[in-house]
């Protein structure tokens, strides 16, 4: 065992296994060491994976061998004693499932372990002990994959031979490679899944197994019950695409009550299980949580809230901001499926009507589908955690000019919307302050590498494709 190196990692040829070399401190009393260490390792490309037990293998005889088995959780395997073989087998779902990696560890070395990555460990030496940390609790319920110690195509060259070896009857039964099941991935849960929003994800997401999409009978935002039904370690992201959002009515007691318990309350719950289970939580907000008095709005200005709807969306934003893994996806003006500004005027103009229509509220169309496209990008890309606005791109045009587009690619009169101030639109009916200004920096997510489309050229595809009940 080499003394006063420095601490350092190496990648393995396994995605996500990662190699430690720790820095023991040694004399004639013996040894010291750090070993879990969660400053130095995470800035090393550790995943700050929140370990919440430390377990202990000890083995009394030289060549006890255990494994293979993949566990549904994340380890750091050092050894305390002794030397040990490692043998890891990826059994993940992907590419790399049945890539293999080998290493002998003593009490120098130590290993991160990603959920499905199958460990299996051969003592060198007598009184051997290995200590590994791991990031859910034990359960005799959890579901591994397991791997036969002899399989021939993996081909692990044991140094000491198996027959040889002390082994458990269960892991000389376990399977060979092609009979393997390979371990799914953590699970995605799309919330508020019939809405415009979680309508779009559904299609950006068909097809993948790993994703479960729930509307309000499926996960009742309302009832904390909800929120106890799920083993959240089997998820690693929560996208909440619910909410509230009659932006009148919520200035009524009742609308009040409902807002704040499904765009507040709801999402500090929301907040608490994802940092609890180390989960990456997606909450949309929105424009409304400004006064629109900004001529652009970044990521950081201040919350200014005019009325209930926005106040609430606010305290949501709040909470979610809490969440070491989250994105707050700050979007205005949503357009998807469903009744929408958007089809009301197509509506509109294919019946004759000229509308009046408010022209001093300042801002872009967000189409559902660019909004999806935009969240999925900054997950897989694994962007940065933070707030990102998001809406389309392109030149910034009041309520008026977008309903004259409308209009106009509907084979309408442009001049057929009158433009009227807020003001004066909804003189006489009660109504919530909306803000002026909407209009969102979209230079953050750019800096990412997504690029959001133009909302005329969006506008454009949306009415050719959407088939109007006019």
């Amino acid at each position: 065992m080499e003394f006063q190196k420095r601490l350092s990692a190496t990648a393995t040829p396994i995605p996500g296994v990662i190699l430690f070399d720790l820095p023991v401190h040694g004399d004639n009393r013996g040894w010291f060491k750090e070993n879990w260490q969660r400053e130095k390792m995470v800035a090393l490309g550790l995943p700050d994976f929140s370990p919440v037990q430390n377990n202990i293998s000890f083995n009394d005889k030289k060549g006890t061998t255990r494994g293979i088995h993949a566990e549904p959780w994340d380890k750091f395997v050092s050894v305390s004693t002794g030397r040990i073989f490692g043998a890891w087998v990826d059994l993940r779902e992907g590419p790399s499932f049945g890539s293999v990696f080998t290493a002998e560890l003593d009490a120098s070395k130590a290993i991160f372990i990603p959920r499905g990555v199958a460990n299996s460990y051969q003592t060198l030496e007598d009184n051997t002990s290995y200590v590994y940390l791991v990031n859910d609790h034990w359960s005799a319920d959890a579901e591994y994959t397991f791997l036969n110690l002899e399989d021939e195509t993996v081909a692990i060259p044991w140094p000491i031979p198996l027959a040889e070896a002390e082994l458990s009857d269960k892991d000389k039964a376990h399977p060979r490679l092609a009979s393997v099941k390979p371990m799914g991935p953590r699970k995605t849960l799309v919330l508020g899944a019939d809405g415009q929003l979680g309508t779009a994800l559904r299609s950006a997401l068909e097809g993948d197994p790993s994703v479960e999409f729930a509307g309000r009978d499926e996960f009742d935002l309302l009832d904390p019950a909800s929120f106890e039904s799920r083993h959240w370690h089997n998820y690693s992201t929560i996208i909440n695409a619910a909410a509230y959002t009659a932006v009148d009515a919520a200035e009524e007691p009742e609308g009040r009550r409902a807002a704040w318990a499904i765009n507040a309350v709801a999402v500090s719950r929301l907040a608490s299980v994802a940092a609890r289970n180390n989960i990456t939580l997606v909450q949309v907000s929105s424009d409304y949580v400004f006064d629109g008095t900004q001529p652009i709005h970044t990521e950081d200005e201040p919350f200014t809230p005019l009325g209930v709807y926005g106040q609430t969306k606010a305290a949501g934003d709040a909470a979610t901001a809490t969440v070491p893994r989250h994105y707050i996806v700050r979007t205005s003006w949503v357009i998807g499926e469903g009744n929408n500004f958007v089809r009301t005027m197509a509506s509109l103009a294919g019946r004759g009507i000229q509308p009046n229509v408010v022209d001093d509220q300042v801002g872009r169309l967000s189409f559902a589908s660019d909004i999806a496209a935009g969240i999925l990008h900054l997950l897989t890309t694994g962007s940065e955690y933070g707030t990102y606005n998001l809406t389309n791109d392109g030149e910034p045009q009041s309520w008026a000019q977008i309903a004259a587009d409308v209009f106009e690619l509907t084979g309408a009169d442009r001049s057929d919307v009158s433009g009227v101030s807020t003001e004066e639109y909804f003189q006489g009916k009660a109504a919530a302050p909306r803000p002026l200004n909407s209009v969102l920096d979209l230079n953050k997510l750019k800096s990412t590498g997504f690029q959001p489309r133009s909302a005329r050229e969006a506008l454009e595809s949306y009415l050719a494709e959407t088939t109007l009940k006019i």
